[in-house]
């Protein structure tokens, strides 16, 4: 398990009545701003290439719990987000009533979607009961959820962004600041720090939505001042690196994650591989670089936590792969559903969102406070120690 302190749980279809996350674990006292939670909604739903169902649905968060006048209690947080597009699919994703004359019903598994796998695992013959949940649509939810964590790691001073490194075949290859990382967050292109990239970028998916096929990606998440400390070395579910490659990897269509510079460090030496130490009275320990990842033992080191995710292609086709009709047993052309080109960008906001519900679970299970006031008293003494090591 990946979380240890907070639990997460989601519910919901795509195109269902609503999607609902229960939050628990979040300590008493916490504020919560309602502009910042809807602005990590909005960033969910941008990024150059997405489908239409960006333009009909709001993504508003609906908190039915746990908050009172803005500040959490210390109980469950409730949260959730009306589909819009439900009343386009009453009769087919009806709770209770199934129709007369069944509609939309699938039969034709599409290759690199949950649609067969889940089939078979549960013995569903309409696989509608399969893709209506696995779909991306649930990690808005995540990012409700991931949303109201992010607010709890700001006040301890700590930072979480994105952004895309590669679209197809086009990728950047230039360093970057973080201040540059900063002014492209609410970007509704692709969220590349070099614009000239980015338009290579745009163009290769216009190329893809024009052949009627779907492109994956490379995105870049880093989280800065992230005290050293979290997670541990003890034991092998407790090391943070492996939490977060969890975390990262069940987000649907992300098949790969390097922390730092792994598969560079693969290829090369060791001298070449590891993060020298320095230390002086103001910073403490510190290092030049940061080939690690900010990550050394399953623990963090004090620099930044840098982690890259490979996002394939979705398996949504406009121009549909084969399949098999899992009733008749007859070749025939894979299912067509509603779906992005590409979806890059939104991947990156949603491991953003992994990400603070990774670092806020690790806070509270070192510090295991029960309200605000407590945990900014044990994280500043901790801090202080660390300094003073």
């Amino acid at each position: 398990m990946s979380l240890r302190k907070i639990r997460l749980v989601t519910s919901g279809e795509s195109h269902g009545p609503a999607l609902t996350a229960i939050l628990e674990g979040l300590p008493a006292q916490l504020a919560i701003s309602r502009e910042k939670l809807q602005h990590q909604m909005r960033r969910r739903q941008l990024g150059y290439g997405r489908g239409g169902r960006m333009k009909i649905e709001s993504d508003q968060v609906e908190i039915t719990g746990g908050l009172r006048f803005g500040k959490t209690t210390g109980a469950p947080v409730g949260l959730t987000i009306r589909n819009l597009d439900f009343s386009n699919w009453k009769e087919i994703m009806d709770v209770w009533q199934e129709p007369q004359y069944k509609k939309r019903v699938v039969q034709r598994p599409r290759p690199g979607h949950a649609d067969l796998a889940g089939g078979l695992k549960y013995g569903h013959h309409d696989l509608r009961d399969v893709l209506e949940r696995a779909s991306a649509r649930e990690t808005a939810s995540r990012a409700a959820a991931g949303a109201l964590c992010r607010q709890l790691l700001e006040q301890l001073g700590m930072e979480i962004a994105s952004h895309v490194v590669r679209i197809g075949a086009v990728s950047l290859n230039r360093n970057f600041t973080w201040e540059e990382l900063l002014d492209i967050q609410d970007s509704e292109r692709l969220r590349c720090v070099d614009p000239s990239v980015e338009q290579k970028m745009m163009e290769q998916i216009d190329a893809a939505q024009q052949a009627k096929e779907t492109l994956g990606g490379e995105f870049e998440v880093a989280a800065r001042n992230v005290l050293p400390g979290l997670g541990s070395h003890v034991q092998w579910d407790q090391k943070l690196d492996g939490r977060i490659a969890q975390a990262m990897l069940s987000i649907p269509a992300v098949k790969g994650i390097a922390i730092g510079e792994a598969f560079k460090q693969a290829a090369g030496k060791g001298s070449d591989a590891h993060d020298e130490i320095f230390y002086d009275n103001t910073r403490g320990f510190f290092r030049k670089t940061n080939r690690a990842g900010g990550l050394e033992g399953g623990i963090t080191n004090g620099e930044e936590v840098r982690i890259t995710c490979a996002m394939k292609p979705l398996s949504t086709l406009m121009k549909p792969l084969s399949s098999v009709d899992i009733v008749t047993k007859e070749t025939q052309d894979a299912v067509v559903e509603r779906s992005d080109v590409c979806a890059v960008p939104a991947a990156g906001v949603v491991a953003e969102s992994m990400m603070c519900l990774v670092l806020a679970d690790a806070i509270l299970e070192k510090f295991s406070c029960d309200s605000m006031p407590e945990l900014l008293d044990a994280f500043e003494k901790y801090r202080q120690g660390v300094l003073n090591f």
